[in-house]
């Protein structure tokens, strides 16, 4: 039982005089029963769980599958159009950059394609976001490219001439395509490329469906939107990076790992020299094109019933250009090369392979699904619907495992698109569908007229649409306004990002932000607080003008959980805030109380013995220490003891201390931690100012005890 006199005491309070000061009426809380034991509610789950009967099934089947639900449903003539118009408009969109972000996951054009397709198909029948689009998304295609690189190294095909990969036979690559395995004698380097990358493609999807299983989205809780932001755009300087030598026409190793974005750099300004002018012409045309078409798109965008396909545009064009110019027999300018049509025979990924990326792919599910998942519940939320946070886990991973089979790389939901997707009248994922079926119509007819296309122009396309990230930069000032220690966070992700990895980059950002976190609790607020007149309000005195402090009362709030990180600097700050510490008031009177002593056997009666007596019994300039609590979200043991060990300190020098406004788990802990002692009273109190009333009226009254 928990007793109130405006206090909650274990201890019973004597019906005395000194209770009768506190105006407030005696009341008891007792705490509610547990109905059931935690064996009978584990065995109730458990029942529940393991028991089969056609409604379960049915909502099982449902659940996994929510196309069931919502297609039957679909309103035809209301529906239709948006969803036509947006399908269209977004596949028209999608090819020339999935053309493009496979040049960046270190694959041939045509693998871009297929992740599109199949990505989109599965997506509309795993997931239950109406407005997302899933496909590929440049940071993710970074991480792949990445492994890629690393293992296509590793498997000594860096080593093949330059020369010999330039002028490969399309007979060949047709053929290497067909056998995708890493041990078949006829696969080259792009085969064995998508064969890493399919790999880790499944072993990702794994991930998102284990994660879905066991319902461990909280993960992506560790990732801040600072910390993504910054993420992000360090990826961006990355992938503009990678892409450079495109622009710039030049034959250099695609640098990996640690520092990559460094040494690039370097590599790229030492081969400078060699820069292809035709490349160069090119990207400079290109980019004279596309941003200022993006820049009216977007200016446009709530006048234009669908965004110009610039992009598209440019790379007919430019295709055209470069066939009939014959660009490459005549400058060696670098084009994409021989683009199959129709659909390669599916294959398992590589199982001798998983070992090797198994925790490459793990950095990827996760930022795969913490993307999809928080944009879908960011358009669901705008447009009034619900999404199932763990359903979207299940429908991204086998976004990736069931691609992986057909050699796709990973996939999540890309921002841009689903702006698109939206602004052109999405009401459902039968849009997504209509993606598929226009990337369909290039697979099987169009793909192979893009055989002349330079890769120049896939890299500015890439480039370009990583102007969104980079203009962060532009918003720092408004977020060092906001949040300074955000701020810091997304500078540390972004720089650690860039310069050391995209991987170590976001460990980096994920242990700085739980850091800042931590110094957070570890150094928080703790203010004094003073009374607002006419209210039972008590606010900072360092924050607020024209606050009131009663008399012989100091009022102090500690504004995080105290627990074992901060127990000292919560000691520390309450003897600073009051001025006074227990511990060096004990000790000064010890020391007195000694050296009076000593002159009583020196000098019996003198005048420094009075002296020294004054000095024992200097009086302090309060009498009670209200903490205020409601800022404690919890204690731990050592916060427990910190805060025996003040009550015991102040005590000892005739200072009373009240806790005010203590949660439930505050006072849990406090009674589990034995705060409570017979003949002790620690009172706790619902509100400051009720603590604040039964100091002044404890004083009042012992005032006219000392008067009797």
């Amino acid at each position: 039982t928990v007793e109130f006199n405006n206090v909650h005491s274990v201890s019973e309070m004597p019906e005395d005089d000194d209770a009768k000061h506190s105006s407030y009426p005696r009341m008891f809380l007792e705490p509610q029963e547990k109905k059931r034991s935690m064996k009978a509610l584990v065995v109730k789950r458990a029942k529940k769980t393991c028991s089969c009967t056609p409604a379960k099934v049915k909502d099982c089947v449902f659940s996994l599958l929510p196309v069931l639900q919502w297609l039957p449903k679909y309103k035809l003539k209301e529906y239709l159009l948006g969803d036509v118009m947006s399908g269209v408009i977004v596949g028209i969109l999608l090819v020339p950059q999935s053309i493009a972000y496979s040049l960046l996951a270190g694959q041939e054009p045509i693998y871009g394609l297929y992740t599109s397709f199949f990505a989109s198909i599965i997506y509309f029948i795993f997931g239950t976001s109406r407005h997302i689009s899933v496909g590929i998304f440049g940071v993710l295609c970074l991480m792949v490219g990445q492994v890629v690189d690393r293992e296509v190294q590793r498997a000594g095909y860096d080593l093949e001439p330059a020369a010999l990969r330039a002028h490969a036979d399309a007979v060949n690559t047709t053929i290497s395509l067909v056998n995708q395995t890493s041990h078949h004698p006829f696969c080259d380097k792009s085969c064995y490329a998508i064969t890493v990358g399919a790999t880790m493609t499944f072993i990702a999807g794994v991930y998102q469906v284990a994660m879905g299983f066991f319902q461990v989205g909280f993960v992506s809780v560790y990732l801040s939107d600072s910390l993504l932001s910054g993420f992000v755009t360090g990826a961006s300087f990355t992938i503009l990076t990678s892409q450079a030598k495109y622009l710039l026409g030049l034959d250099i190793p695609r640098s990996s790992g640690i520092g990559s974005f460094v040494t690039t750099w370097i590599s790229i300004f030492r081969n400078i020299h060699k820069t292809n002018f035709c490349d160069l012409i090119t990207s400079l045309l290109c980019f004279l094109v596309l941003i200022p078409t993006k820049e009216l798109n977007e200016h446009f965008k709530s006048r234009l019933k669908a965004p110009i396909p610039v992009e598209l545009a440019v790379i007919v064009v430019a295709t055209l250009a470069s066939h009939f110019g014959k660009l490459r027999e005549t400058y060696g300018s670098s084009v994409a090369g021989h683009i199959p049509t129709g659909f390669l025979p599916p294959r398992p990924p590589d199982w001798n392979l998983i070992p090797s990326v198994a925790l490459d792919a793990l950095p990827i599910a996760i930022i795969g699904f913490a993307i999809t998942v928080s944009l879908s519940e960011m358009f669901a939320k705008k447009h009034g619907y619900t999404v199932k946070a763990n359903q979207e886990m299940y429908a991204i991973g086998f976004c990736n495992i069931i691609p992986s089979f057909f050699h796709c790389f990973t996939t999540s939901a890309a921002l841009a698109k689903t702006l698109v997707k939206e602004s052109t009248g999405c009401r459902t994922q039968v849009s997504g569908l209509l993606t598929a079926l226009v990337i369909l119509l290039v697979l099987l007819v169009i793909a192979p007229l893009f055989y002349s296309l330079q890769k120049c122009v896939l890299a500015v396309i890439t480039i370009v649409n990583l102007r969104g990230a980079l203009r962060k930069f532009k918003d720092l000032p408004k977020m060092w306004h906001l949040s300074k220690v955000d701020t810091v966070i997304w500078l540390v992700t972004m720089a650690s990002s860039a310069l050391i990895s995209t991987e170590i980059g976001l460990l980096v950002g994920v242990c700085f932000s739980m850091l800042c976190v931590i110094f957070r609790t570890q150094r928080p607020e703790a203010p004094l607080l003073g009374w607002v007149a006419e209210s039972e309000t008590y606010e900072s005195l360092s924050a607020y003008k024209n606050l009131q402090t009663k008399p012989g009362i100091v009022v102090f709030r500690f504004e995080a959980p105290l627990y074992y990180i901060n127990k000292e600097c919560f000691k520390s700050t309450l003897y600073k805030q009051t001025g006074v510490n227990p511990v060096w008031v004990k000790a000064a009177k010890k020391k007195a109380a000694k050296r009076m002593l000593r002159e009583k056997e020196v000098n019996s009666g003198g005048k420094l013995t009075s002296i020294s007596v004054e000095l024992v019994s200097e009086p302090l300039g309060f009498h009670t220490i209200v903490i205020d609590c409601c800022a404690m979200q919890f204690l731990d043991t050592a916060g427990i003891r910190a805060l025996k060990e003040v009550c015991k300190d102040y005590r000892e020098i005739e200072v009373q201390v009240l806790l005010a406004q203590c949660n439930p788990s505050v006072r849990s802990s406090l009674i589990r931690g034995e705060f409570f002692k017979e003949g002790e009273d620690h009172l706790l109190f619902h509100s400051v100012h009720q603590a604040v009333d039964f100091a002044l009226g404890a004083q009042e009254h012992n005032r006219s005890c000392a008067s009797k």
